[in-house]
């Protein structure tokens, strides 16, 4: 439990950064909602609903979202095991700490989808009719099939593609378009991190496997080879 405390730690604080966040949010603006971050144009807080994936993407309608919902579960449980396996072998805190981020972040979501529509009203683009909690009519959505809040959104970039592009050439595009949050930021972070500074470990440890599993001569040779 000492060697593990701390990561909970970092979970415990991300889940309740992202949900009290969320709650917030989806307790004090209608959909589209929100106001401009430090008066910036290109720094907002705009509350949307994704029914979907990471970053507003969607996917597969009710059934897929009970896929990606057990699909998120799964992958919690599975990332638990590696992480366990990480701090067993006395890994790095950075990883240690990625690891805690992405899982931390899984969770946020997870919560989102499994309850999120059995204790809030439908949120609605209408000013006046924010969502309550624990409505006398009951949530708008069944186990598994509530919609992920998101809010943070970074316009950093507004222009037209030249008109020589094939295709798109005079269309308009939004560069950061996707709106996120906190759960999705940890992700993101948490897998950043490791293809930038944890690879090794990965890479190390497949070379062990490797050799483990090599036969005698194949030993012998290697030796001879580096002799």
């Amino acid at each position: 439990m000492k060697k593990s405390g701390w990561i909970i730690g970092v979970v415990v604080l991300v889940l309740i950064i992202d949900q009290a966040l969320k709650v917030y949010i989806k307790m004090t603006y209608p959909i589209q909602g929100g106001f401009k971050i430090f008066g910036l144009d290109w720094a907002r807080i705009h509350f949307v609903e994704n029914p979907g994936m990471a970053f507003g993407l969607s996917f597969g309608g009710m059934t897929g979202k009970y896929i990606l919902s057990i699909f998120r579960i799964f992958m919690v449980g599975f990332l638990t095991y590696i992480l366990k396996g990480i701090i067993d072998q006395k890994a790095s805190k950075g990883l240690q700490f990625s690891f805690a981020l992405i899982i931390a972040g899984a969770i946020g979501n997870i919560i989102d989808s499994a309850f999120y529509g059995l204790i809030f009203e439908e949120s609605s683009f209408h000013r006046g009719n924010i969502a309550a909690i624990f409505p006398e009519a009951g949530g708008y959505a069944k186990f598994l099939q509530g919609k992920v809040v998101d809010m943070f959104y970074f316009p950093m970039i507004n222009a037209a593609y030249p008109e020589w592009f094939p295709f798109v050439g005079g269309d308009r595009f939004t560069f950061f378009r996707p709106v996120f949050n906190v759960a999705d930021s940890a992700i993101s972070v948490g897998v950043t991190l490791i293809l930038l500074f944890h690879r090794s470990f990965f890479l190390a440890e497949d070379t062990s496997k490797k050799q483990a599993t090599a036969p005698p001569e194949v030993d012998e040779m290697s030796s001879e080879l580096s002799s």
